[in-house]
Formats: structure tokens, C-alpha cells, sequence
């Protein structure tokens, strides 16, 4: 996961702001949602390439998908993959926050 995480390009100065800031991680956290031609991004950033790749994760599995399809899937298949049971609790809340925006912004435009 990290070696795939350093070849992404890290996310422009003017996007690692509060404003995109995940709350609660102990790492910065960044992910600057987008819609467009009815789909939703999810580019995100991290200073800890271990949080970066965690959050990657959902980030990069739920982008380039339609608002109907991030909300009928759940991110259960971490769990199922095992992935989750080896966080620790702080982590497992980061992603659980990173599930949150991404959840919060494809009901928000499921309307369009």
C-alpha cells in the first residue's frame, strides 16, 4: 500500500488547508472532495505515508463512482479483508472519519 501511495502525486499547497483538514487524525489529513460529469473524487493527502495510504484506501476505491454507488457500498470489505483488525484505534477513527466525508459529500449530491 505504501509503495503504491509514493507514486501518487501529493496533493497543491493551496488544498493542504484547514478548510480540507480531516479533524481528529494525529497526522494531518487532507481530502478535497469533487464532483463532476456525476461522479465524486476523493484526492487526498497525508504528512505520514501510513495514514495517506490508509485513508488512499477509501479515498481511491470510492472515486470515479456515482453518489448511488459510494452509498450502497459500505466499507465493510476492509474489515472483511482484514485490513482493519491491524490499525490501531486511532487509525481505525481516521478512516472511520474518512468514510464519514466521503459518505456525507455523495449524499450530498445525489440529487444531481
Amino acid at each position: 500500500m505504501i509503495e503504491r501511495i509514493r507514486e501518487q502525486p501529493a496533493l497543491p499547497a493551496e488544498f493542504r488547508i484547514e478548510k480540507f483538514r480531516v479533524e481528529g487524525c494525529l497526522s494531518n489529513l487532507w481530502i478535497v472532495p469533487d464532483f463532476h460529469d456525476g461522479k465524486c473524487f476523493f484526492p487526498c493527502d497525508a504528512d505520514s505515508l501510513v495514514v495517506k495510504s490508509i485513508a488512499g484506501l477509501l479515498c481511491d476505491f470510492y472515486s470515479d463512482a456515482t453518489p448511488p454507488e459510494i452509498l450502497s457500498l459500505s466499507p465493510e470489505f476492509l474489515r472483511d479483508a482484514g485490513i482493519t483488525q491491524h490499525l490501531s484505534s486511532n487509525r481505525r477513527n481516521a478512516l472511520s472519519r474518512v468514510w464519514t466525508i466521503i459518505r456525507k459529500f455523495a449524499e450530498a449530491n445525489s440529487n444531481h
